[in-house]
This record gives structure tokens, C-alpha cells and sequence, in this order.
């Protein structure tokens, strides 16, 4: 293991050199073909505790890091704000100070706009364990880093050329936050591919965002485009990555929000966008999906379709990041 990560904090993928991002990438793939092989790990965090903080519900990011924790030997502890003296005023300095007394590391799930990584980062800035972002209301990097092993499983460690689309999809119900379409705007990059962003006006991402997201794409000597038209988006395509958010850089009223969804009913991957794209293109979501919103069920479950591919990823680069960062084995 890359021991100069032990008690590395994880909040955003932009405080991780790509050196240390291929750490984890490695060990990952390493521990899903061991797990596979029927290796077991239960020594690498054998007697820690990770706290899990959520401040919004889970399917995923709870179940996978719990079961991580587990297969490596540890124990993690499920919290909300409610089960906590955070409901009654407790700030991040505290919580993380106290938590990380008795533990090994603080996972947190907090997408609250504009307060969101905030909390995150003063909670790192105190805490003696590392704090892992399980999402926030700018960045998901459990998740765009589990998108890019996923891409490489399919294609190969070098991406260089390849299309990767990310485009936002009518869906109804509840505003959701920009952090996935923003990690992977930045990420991408990073590792060579060739980002184009998709939405309809009004639905941008964070201008900082954007910003560092640019300065990637130079930096690797890559492109990074954004359209107003899902159809020239989906046009040769190595990946798709068709995604609802909500448009919170202009209103996150409710009834504002459902009207400007509304009016953008067609944005849905089918199968004749899917069509647009390259024959071997592959169909990307983080899940849950909105099924027939987002997208159709021949697409979500068709022969392209490769979510289920990222949910697994999500347990083994979790796996890895909490076995970099929580111990000083080798």
C-alpha cells in the first residue's frame, strides 16, 4: 500500500495528486479480483471503527461502505444529524473531534447546498482520523472514481481519445445536487478522456467548477466542450452519462424547478440517442436511476448498460481508500 496516504483526507478528488489517484485505482482492482478469488482482507483494519455521518438517506453509499469496512476487518458506525447532538447545535469541530478520539476515520454525507463540503472540510481541519466525503454538494469522489475504473475494466488504462458524455435528463419529484456531473467534470480529464457536457439553459454547474475543470482538460491536453443538444452530445460517444440535476445555480424553489424540468421532457436517453453514439458505447449511471425519466428500459437494462458494473466498483474503491487512509500497513 502507498503508506504517505495514511490519514490522507478524501473530500474532493482535486486535493489528490494522480500518482496517489492511481494508488487507489490499483489497490482497487487488486482487492475486487481477490474478493472474486475468494481472498479474504479481514486484517488490513482489523479492530477500527469508521463513523458514517449522513445527513441525507443511502442505498448505496451506505451498504458499501458498511460491507468495506467489514470484508477489511473493521466496524463502521451508521449516525444522522438526528441520532446525534448535531440536531441540537453541535458544530463540526466538535463532532469531529470527539468522533475521531474513539475512531479510525469519519465518513460524511452532506449535499446541503453551499454547506455542504463546508462541513466537511472544518470537520478535517480538527479531526485526528481522516474524513471521507461520501458525497457533498460539490463533489462525489467515491463515485467518479469507481466511474473510472469502471471505464478502464472496458477499455483500458489508457483512455486517451475516448468520448465521454455527461447529460443532464428530465426527472421529476426533488431537486437534486450538481456533485456528480461536477466530479466527473473534473476528474475525467485528468485521466485523458474527452469530456463533453450536456444540459438545457439554465441547468449549469458551479462557475469554480467549471473553472478547475478547464484547467484539467489543458493540463492533460484534452477537450472539454459544453452543448445545449443531447442528440449532437450522444454523436460518437464512448461513454454516456445521462444524469438529472437540479438547476440550483439559478433557484432551488420547487415549483420553479418543476417548470423549468417540465419544459424539458424530451432530454431522456433512449434507444435511438444510444444509437447516435458508438456501437460499443457504454450506458453510465450512479443509481437510483428514474426509470422512464431519465432514461428507458431498454436502455437501463439493455446489452450497453453497465450500472450495476459501478455500484460493485463503489465497494472496492471504497475498500481501497479506507485501507490507504485508515492504515499504516504496507
Amino acid at each position: 500500500m502507498n503508506t504517505t496516504l495514511f490519514q490522507k483526507d478524501f473530500i474532493s478528488t482535486q486535493d489528490w495528486s494522480t500518482d496517489e489517484l492511481e494508488s487507489v485505482l490499483d489497490l482497487a482492482i487488486r482487492l475486487k479480483q481477490d474478493h472474486g478469488d475468494g481472498v479474504a482482507h479481514d486484517h488490513v483494519l482489523q479492530a477500527k471503527t469508521l463513523y458514517m455521518l449522513f445527513f441525507e438517506e443511502s442505498t448505496r453509499t451506505r451498504n458499501s461502505f458498511e460491507t468495506g469496512m467489514t470484508q477489511l476487518g473493521g466496524h463502521a458506525i451508521f449516525l444522522t444529524p438526528k441520532a446525534t447532538q448535531i440536531d441540537h447545535g453541535e458544530n463540526a469541530k466538535d463532532t469531529g473531534m470527539v468522533l475521531s478520539s474513539y475512531g479510525d476515520g469519519i465518513a460524511v454525507r452532506d449535499s446541503r447546498t453551499a454547506i455542504g463540503q463546508r462541513y466537511l472540510y472544518e470537520m478535517a481541519e480538527h479531526a485526528a482520523a481522516p474524513v471521507i466525503s461520501m458525497q457533498d454538494d460539490v463533489d462525489h469522489p467515491c463515485q467518479a472514481m469507481a466511474d473510472l475504473m469502471s471505464l478502464r475494466e472496458l477499455f483500458g488504462r489508457d483512455l486517451r481519445g475516448r468520448k465521454f458524455v455527461v447529460s443532464w435528463t428530465y426527472a421529476p419529484k426533488y431537486v437534486r445536487p450538481l456533485s456528480v456531473p461536477q466530479s466527473l467534470v473534473m476528474l475525467m480529464p485528468r485521466f485523458g478522456v474527452d469530456v463533453t457536457l450536456a444540459y438545457p439553459e439554465g441547468y449549469h454547474l458551479m462557475p469554480e467548477v467549471m473553472e478547475t475543470a478547464r484547467a484539467n482538460a489543458t493540463a492533460a491536453g484534452v477537450a472539454l466542450e459544453e452543448v445545449h443538444d443531447m442528440d449532437a452530445a450522444f454523436e460518437d460517444a464512448d461513454f454516456v452519462y445521462p444524469k438529472s440535476w437540479g438547476p440550483i445555480m439559478v433557484t432551488e424553489d420547487p415549483a420553479e424547478v418543476e417548470a423549468m424540468a417540465a419544459d424539458n421532457r424530451s432530454w431522456r436517453a433512449t434507444a435511438a440517442r444510444m444509437s447516435l453514439a458508438k456501437p460499443h458505447a457504454a450506458y453510465m449511471h450512479c443509481m437510483p436511476v428514474d426509470r422512464g425519466h431519465e432514461a428507458d428500459d431498454d436502455v437501463i437494462d439493455g446489452p450497453q448498460s453497465v450500472i450495476y458494473r459501478q455500484a460493485e466498483n463503489r465497494l472496492h474503491v471504497q475498500k481501497a481508500l479506507m485501507a490507504l487512509t485508515m492504515s499504516g500497513a504496507t
